[in-house]
């Protein structure tokens, strides 16, 4: 039991980050009603499971070690940045794909000859996507201790 409680924090990271996961695919699936199984590793959506790993592993670290803790500020420090990063620059990089797709399909729009593949453009998050991730990987960290 004491092997589980020292990793219980990465485990419960890990495990929200598959919840969010498993929800942007239920969510798929009952939207269009049809199973698509890459949404169970898609980058961008809603929740965001970079957001819901980092908020569990930050609430997991805060039951643990307690909120005055170096390891708390620096897991919580660390946490705000990832979140920081997917609803901005991660987020940027996406809407620049999404130009520079338009810009290649307008070049090849008159000639003949294989486009080039696409650039991913779900990349990132809104800050609602990130806010909602946090909020579940908070709750879920919160279940697992209470």
């Amino acid at each position: 039991m004491k092997d589980f409680m020292a990793s219980a924090p990465y485990l419960i990271a890990l495990s929200s980050g598959f919840l969010a996961q498993i929800a942007k695919f239920l969510a798929y699936w009952l939207r269009h009603r049809r199973v698509n199984f890459t949404q169970l590793v898609a980058t961008g959506g809603m929740p965001s499971s970079h957001s819901a790993s980092v908020a569990a592993l930050s609430t997991s670290v805060a039951f643990r070690s307690g909120t005055g803790s170096t390891l708390f500020a620096v897991t919580l420090f660390f946490s705000l940045v990832i979140m920081y990063d997917a609803a901005g620059l991660r987020r940027a990089a996406g809407i620049q794909a999404r130009v520079l797709n338009r810009i290649v399909e307008d070049h090849y729009a008159h000639r003949e000859g294989h486009l080039p593949e696409r650039l991913q453009e779900l990349l990132g998050h809104t800050p609602f996507e990130v806010l909602i991730g946090a909020i579940v990987g908070v709750v879920y960290g919160s279940v697992w201790y209470l």
